[in-house]
């Protein structure tokens, strides 16, 4: 028998193997060394402890002992306040609320298209040209400071992550204008935490494409 997640006393991630959200909430506990049990989910037969957890069965969900969040702004702001150091965002209202839209953008205009993307397809190859113009249009966010809008590594930049290291797997190039936004990506990938936060799927994604 399978313990439930309420009855563990470690933080528990409930997370597929390469969704963008999911990968972000596994970035931020990267970020601040959390140790916790990771959970990874097949949607086509979901543990019966997340549907028992989460009206809604979806990923990622973050159970703390009696506490069970599934939206991911709120898992990662959560682990942000809950483990404040290093803390992941800054301390003025007003660069926090810049980041926020930031974020609000981002899975707005970049995920919607990656969805699309990723359901194949005829509408696959014009998502995939509105997804790098979105990127090409945001060169000045990426070239502001070391990371996006801040001079510190930020929530956002777990959100942007997951999305710059799948774009070879997703079919989008920048080419050479956008060496700025890849330049800003391998200082993410090289980090401990980005290396821990995948999982084997992901990792594949880009091995898979070098080896192409």
């Amino acid at each position: 028998m399978v313990q439930s997640a309420r009855s563990r006393n470690v933080l528990t991630l409930y997370t597929t193997a390469d969704d963008i959200q999911c990968h972000r909430a596994r970035l931020v506990l990267a970020a601040k060394g959390v140790s916790y049990e990771r959970v990874l989910v097949d949607h086509a037969k979901p543990p019966e402890d997340l549907i028992d957890l989460n009206p809604y069965v979806t990923t990622p969900t973050l159970v703390d002992r009696d506490l069970t969040l599934f939206d991911t702004s709120m898992v990662c702001e959560y682990l942000d306040e809950r483990y404040p150091h290093p803390p992941l965002m800054p301390i003025d209202p007003l660069s926090r609320a810049r980041l926020r839209v930031a974020a609000v953008r981002i899975e707005k205009d970049w995920l919607s298209e990656v969805d699309v993307i990723r359901a194949g397809g005829r509408p696959a190859d014009a998502a995939r040209k509105r997804l790098r113009q979105h990127l090409l249009a945001s060169l000045p966010l990426f070239k502001a400071s070391k990371f996006f809008l801040n001079p510190e590594m930020s929530l956002v930049d777990c959100l942007v992550a997951p999305v710059i290291w799948r774009l070879s797997w997703l079919g989008v190039e920048l080419g050479r204008e956008g060496k700025p936004i890849i330049d800003y990506g391998e200082r993410l990938f090289h980090s401990q935490g980005f290396a821990r936060s995948m999982t084997d799927q992901e990792k594949g994604m880009r091995q898979l494409h070098e080896q192409e």
